[in-house]
């Protein structure tokens, strides 16, 4: 249930960004008079000359963007609204002492065809000097289905890796120890299954539960906003989202159990500004989901990471983390009345925009990515993942995957950004953009309150609404040629297309994969696994917790749909009403 609970609201400007309330110490307004004359002398002169070269000047998401700030139009309470890093309201970092001590992780995506040919890949990435595994599935799994499914025809190994049973966790993970690694899996309906293999894994290898790290996305909501890759209806779905939190929070404390993400609501066409909100409404309403299960806020909050889209605007990116930061300590002291540091830091994983890659001219991805990864390095990001310069065509070869992931390390080792702390902290700039960007996302919040919440927003196509209609926004400026996408809408080549090698996916691989599962439920004990399956039915019909079951479904071979099946039948199923 939503709070009545006003959200904080920055003190660092009145929400305008040319302009100051309240009294200004006379070197401040003598600089604010004097800032009038050179606009109408200087400026009127020089654009009397030489026109601008385009009037507004605006952010990729559309804030208009002032030709010049000074401390007359940034008044910033450094204690209140910035504060050392390390400390709250965390704007300037999570960790006192940030990349100078440890360097965020460098988390490559990586997944496809068969769980051999994925840790053949994953070893080859650790190899490069990556320093954790992200784990992308291949549709079937991501929608709950088996390799052998009908549903599954053709899409077997294409977009991921496919995972069936715990015995292609084995594989998958094989010569990789859970210890000393932490692992990111990109799931969200299903994920209560993928988690209760991993564990499995772990308890097979006789690794102990509190030794194993890492996240799984696990973000129900942001699926029926933006993504569509559900499992069950969404009020079910947070329920079950609510039991892998109790449950880690008790026998995984190194696990991130909800990684919560705005990667999938900015893809779908999302300003940043929305971005952010929802993503932080989306956190919301674990936390009062988490809450109201009787748990203490302080005991799993530290566990949520989240999840943001780096796009194209440089700077509007840089704010828009130093946003969510401080906006998100706020909400977790003032709203949830958290005690903790950890409880009211804003860890972040960060991925370059994969909608901003071009198919025309495809080597202009790489200057692309790099530039994002820059934004999310200056932001304070914890990971990051590059994406490679042919994901427009392919998931990526091997040697553009290593170039995505040497641009990270050319930033971490040769740059010099990593060596001082929020760099960009105090430009008058980047200053009062990351105002403007809290309070644009507090009052889309202060809404989804006033409508019951975010799962009574999804449910009214709130969300859903606002995206297409900035989306749409966006497509039209894109053609109209008022936003440039340099290669595609300017700059185009006649050249018929770039000549690229690509990975391909062999159509073998779904044969593969159908023959290994047919011998793995060939060689399992029916018996047991029917009991199994009948456990996990009792616990989703009741207010059992469903890990347990699921985990020891996992051990007797039972197959992911057949777990997936099994909450669909009892929790039913969900269709998403059309919105026009």
């Amino acid at each position: 249930m939503a709070q009545d609970v006003a959200l904080p609201r920055s003190s660092s400007t009145n929400g305008s960004h040319d302009e100051v309330v309240g009294d200004m110490p006379g070197d401040l307004a003598a600089l604010r008079e004097a800032k009038q004359v050179w606009r109408a002398t200087q400026v009127a002169k020089s654009l009397a000359k030489m026109p601008a070269r385009r009037e507004p000047f605006t952010t990729w998401s559309d804030l208009e963007v002032s030709d010049v700030l000074t401390p007359a139009d940034v008044r910033v309470d450094y204690t209140k609204d910035l504060g050392l890093p390390g400390e709250y309201p965390y704007t300037r970092g999570v960790q006192p002492t940030m990349y100078r001590s440890r360097l965020w992780t460098m988390r490559m995506f990586a997944g496809f065809g068969t769980p051999e040919q994925t840790n053949e890949r994953f070893k080859y990435l650790l190899a490069q000097g990556q320093t954790g595994l992200s784990t992308a599935f291949d549709f079937p799994t991501l929608m709950g289905y088996d390799s052998d499914s009908p549903r599954s025809l053709g899409e077997v190994g294409m977009c991921g890796v496919a995972v069936d049973t715990l015995r292609d966790m084995e594989v998958l993970f094989k010569d990789i120890p859970l210890d000393q690694v932490t692992t990111s899996m990109t799931i969200n309906g299903p994920a209560i299954v993928l988690l209760a293999f991993y564990i499995a894994l772990a308890d097979v290898r006789g690794i102990p539960r509190d030794k194993i790290g890492g996240t799984v996305q696990n973000d129900c909501l942001k699926e029926f906003i933006a993504q569509h890759a559900w499992l069950v209806p969404p009020r079910p779905a947070m329920r079950i989202v609510t039991d892998m939190i109790e449950f880690c929070a008790r026998e995984v404390p190194r696990w991130n159990t909800v990684s919560i993400s705005g990667y999938h609501i900015r893809e779908a066409g999302a300003t940043a500004g929305q971005e952010l909100a929802l993503t932080l409404a989306d956190g919301i309403g674990y936390v009062e989901s988490g809450v109201e299960r009787g748990l203490d806020v302080d005991d799993f909050a530290p566990r949520l990471s989240f999840f943001f889209d780096v796009h194209n605007d440089f700077f509007e990116e840089i704010a828009k983390f130093r946003a969510a930061r401080r906006l998100w300590a706020r909400i977790m002291k003032e709203r949830f009345g958290a005690k903790k540091a950890e409880s009211m830091k804003l860890r972040t994983h960060a991925q370059t925009a994969g909608v901003s890659l071009t198919a025309q001219q495809p080597y202009n991805n790489v200057v692309r990515v790099a530039l994002q990864a820059l934004a999310a390095v200056l932001g304070g990001t914890q990971s990051l993942h590059t994406n490679s310069l042919d994901e427009t065509y392919a998931l990526p070869t091997e040697e553009s995957v290593t170039i995505a992931l040497r641009t990270q390390q050319i930033i971490a080792e040769e740059s010099g950004v990593a060596s001082t702390i929020d760099p960009l902290g105090g430009s008058y700039f980047v200053e009062e953009l990351t105002t403007r960007m809290e309070n644009e996302a507090a009052d889309m919040i202060r809404r989804i309150d006033e409508m019951g919440g975010i799962v009574a927003a999804i449910e009214k196509g709130y969300p859903q609404r606002e995206i297409a209609a900035s989306a749409y926004k966006f497509q039209r400026q894109l053609e109209a040629g008022e936003r440039v996408m340099v290669g595609q809408n300017k700059y185009a080549s006649a050249d018929a297309g770039p000549n690229i090698p690509l990975l391909r996916i062999d159509e073998e691989v779904q044969r593969t994969q159908v023959d290994n599962l047919a011998k793995v439920k060939a060689s399992r004990d029916a018996e047991k696994v029917a009991a199994c399956l009948l456990g996990v039915r009792h616990a989703a019909g009741s207010k059992q917790n469903l890990m347990p079951p699921i985990i020891e479904a996992a051990k007797a071979y039972c197959t992911q749909q057949e777990i997936c099946d099994v909450l669909r039948e009892v929790m039913g199923t969900y269709t998403d009403p059309a919105e026009f």
